[in-house]
């Protein structure tokens, strides 16, 4: 959760900031860890500082269920940031508001959309749909599916 956390933190600044070129930062950023996973400085310092000094195993890279949800994520904040270049406030809102919807569910309610979606979109329904918060828990998962 340190990445979702820390995305947070610079998406309510670039909120407040409303700054086109903020968002495109932020797009190229995550699109950045999406084409080169070993690369992805949130990992790196993670690595670095947490579980490092402990004597722990780090993050490995993304599987593709987190990379799909960083490109996804990247992609509206591509949106937010081309909408607001071209002054499409409401627009820009939108986007905003559905981004902000899909951190809080992440963050707060431990939904990642973007997962679920990879999930339903590679054929794997049932797995997806035991992934949600409110599915029951008496069934284990299967890491097959």
């Amino acid at each position: 959760m340190w990445q979702p956390r820390a995305i947070g933190i610079l998406v309510l600044i670039g909120l407040v900031l409303q700054a086109w070129l903020y968002f495109l930062a932020l797009s190229a950023l995550l699109w950045w860890n999406v084409i080169l996973p070993t690369l992805n400085p949130f990992d790196a310092l993670y690595n670095r500082f947490v579980p490092k000094p402990k004597g722990v195993p780090g993050l490995s890279p993304a599987p593709a269920p987190r990379r799909f949800a960083q490109a996804m994520a990247g992609s509206f904040m591509l949106g937010i940031g081309l909408f607001l270049l071209f002054n499409w406030s409401i627009l820009s809102w939108a986007l905003e508001a559905l981004l902000l919807a899909a951190l809080g569910a992440l963050i707060f309610g431990r939904f990642c959309l973007g997962s679920y979606l990879f999930l339903l979109l590679t054929g794997r329904v049932g797995f997806a749909n035991r992934t949600l918060p409110w599915a029951p828990t008496d069934r284990p998962f299967r890491s097959e599916e």
